[in-house]
């Protein structure tokens, strides 16, 4: 009876322990919620090779699960939401669509406030983080970058000139898109990005503020005949691009798998995302005009009569800034000598 009970015993903690190894040994699948297609070169390009390799290097470890198009419900503008309360671990979204939450980060969406490209405004933000990281407090951030540069796409109307941007209706990605499109005498309305070629087809909009890397995913070019750009390329502001991760799902996890995330986040997926916002402006514009359409560069001196425009956006929300009690002059200022050094 007696080696009976220690055989006994000794199976059950056999089984413990079997059972705890499993636990251990079991990889953790992290969710991945955005708005883009399975098709779009940031899904396919950025994230699919990113959760790859978070699994890879993590040996198995992690599993990432991904689900494009809000196929985890819900709408693009909830994204922030559902990870920051964790109904998923990590998302996909643009910080405009979450008004109030991403103020500081705002400075990078002004018009006249992005350096030449996606790439140098990306690692302009790296730099000058400590200016804006308490917009991502309640998150944890993996990727804090911009869209390529902002153009304007009009379905009919060709722009010459600012003059002809009075009384159209024109899609703003956020609410300081906002106030640059009433800035040059048109109509903003904001929308996400999903919604933007119903808009178009159904004549609800006369065009679109967006960069050109949408064009391949989401047909823009059978939409609109006209791209707009400024002198120097974009000037229509833009968009800060991030992917999130659930705080406390980040902090539930064990130093070791923290670490394999934190490997993955580093620089170089910050320049994979910058890189591919660039590779993607010109077969984007070749797109427009293959399909019969123009891309317009202004002369220099309408762009600077948008660049003016711009600044005055720019002084607005620095006073906004200082009212909420954010030193909005800093940041702008700092940011400025950033872009000064970068281009």
């Amino acid at each position: 009876m007696k080696n009976l009970l220690q055989k006994t015993v000794l199976t059950i903690g056999g089984l413990f322990l079997a059972s705890s190894l499993y636990a251990e040994q079991k990889p953790v699948t992290l969710t991945f919620h955005h708005f883009l297609s399975p098709k779009a070169p940031p899904h396919s390009k950025i994230f699919e090779p990113w959760a790859r390799n978070l699994e890879k290097i993590s040996n198995g470890k992690i599993k990432v699960e991904l689900f494009p198009s809000m196929s985890m419900g819900g709408k693009p503008n909830e994204l922030y939401k559902q990870v920051r309360d964790g109904s998923s671990d990590i998302v996909f979204t643009i910080a405009g669509y979450s008004p109030g939450v991403f103020s500081r980060s705002e400075a990078f969406e002004l018009p006249t406030m992005q350096g030449s490209d996606s790439l140098k405004t990306a690692h302009i933000i790296k730099e000058n983080f400590d200016l804006i990281k308490e917009d991502y407090k309640d998150v944890k951030p993996i990727l804090v970058a911009v869209a390529g540069n902002y153009m304007l796409h009009t379905s009919t109307k060709k722009i010459d000139s600012i003059n002809d941007l009075k009384g159209l209706k024109l899609r703003s990605p956020s609410r300081t898109g906002a106030w640059y499109i009433s800035e040059l005498g048109a109509e903003p309305v904001g929308m996400p990005l999903p919604d933007v070629p119903q808009a178009l087809s159904k004549n609800a909009i006369d065009g679109a503020v967006l960069p050109m890397e949408i064009f391949p995913a989401l047909k823009f070019q059978d939409l609109t005949k006209y791209s707009t750009e400024l002198k120097n390329g974009g000037g229509f502001g833009n968009s800060v691009a991030v992917i999130l991760m659930n705080k406390k799902r980040f902090e539930s996890l064990s130093k070791e798998l923290q670490g394999y995330i934190e490997q993955s986040a580093g620089k170089d997926l910050l320049t994979k995302y910058g890189q591919l916002m660039i590779d993607l402006e010109e077969p984007g514009k070749n797109l427009q005009r293959k399909s019969g359409g123009e891309v317009i560069t202004l002369s220099a001196d309408e762009s600077d009569k948008f660049n003016e425009a711009g600044k005055k956006v720019v002084n607005k929300w620095v006073n906004e800034m200082n009212d909420k009690g954010i030193d909005g002059k800093k940041i702008v200022d700092t940011v400025r000598a950033s872009i000064a050094k970068k281009d």
